[in-house]
């Protein structure tokens, strides 16, 4: 995609579509959804929308990945005790989803998994469906989450925020 097209993508389109296709009840079932999964397992999941990008970060060559990896970052998805935070990122302008895992998770789940659960979210989304796409990702990734992680019978402290992020 060239840097015009992106910018006038940016410009135009994505910020819109953030309230109408995540509304407050959807989002409050993502954040269950994540919620009700982390019992299942170690892992701590995050869930991240953002609208459009700044056309700073757009001239400068900013990925949908390389953004993923900064919200990753800075909300602090790394800081879990078992280095087995994921975050789930959206950006809506560009229509991308990426999956960020941290390295106790990378050393199990190859990215070729976190990208297939990406691929059916992006179908789900082509045709309208945001609230399957969101919730079927989320309950894929804690079926992941729980094959390699599953929870100690001792207890699973909740160590990141389950409401989704909204950039």
């Amino acid at each position: 995609m060239t840097v015009i097209k992106r910018v006038l993508i940016h410009l135009f389109s994505g910020w819109f579509q953030l309230r109408r296709n995540f509304p407050a009840p959807l989002l409050a079932e993502i954040s269950q959804a994540i919620s009700t999964g982390e019992k299942l397992h170690i892992g701590e999941v995050r869930f991240a929308i953002e609208s459009r990008l700044p056309l700073v970060e757009v001239l400068t060559g900013v990925t949908s990945r390389s953004r993923a990896e900064q919200v990753f970052a800075e909300q602090g998805v790394w800081d879990t005790e078992h280095n087995s935070g994921i975050l789930i990122y959206l950006l809506l302008a560009e229509h991308r989803v990426e999956i960020v895992a941290d390295r106790g998770i990378s050393r199990h789940v190859e990215q070729a998994q976190w990208d297939a659960i990406c691929s059916r979210m992006c179908e789900h989304f082509a045709q309208g469906l945001w609230r399957q796409g969101s919730l079927e990702a989320i309950t894929q990734a804690h079926s992941l989450l729980a094959q390699h992680f599953a929870a100690p019978s001792t207890g699973n402290p909740n160590e990141l925020p389950d409401k989704p992020i909204i950039l």
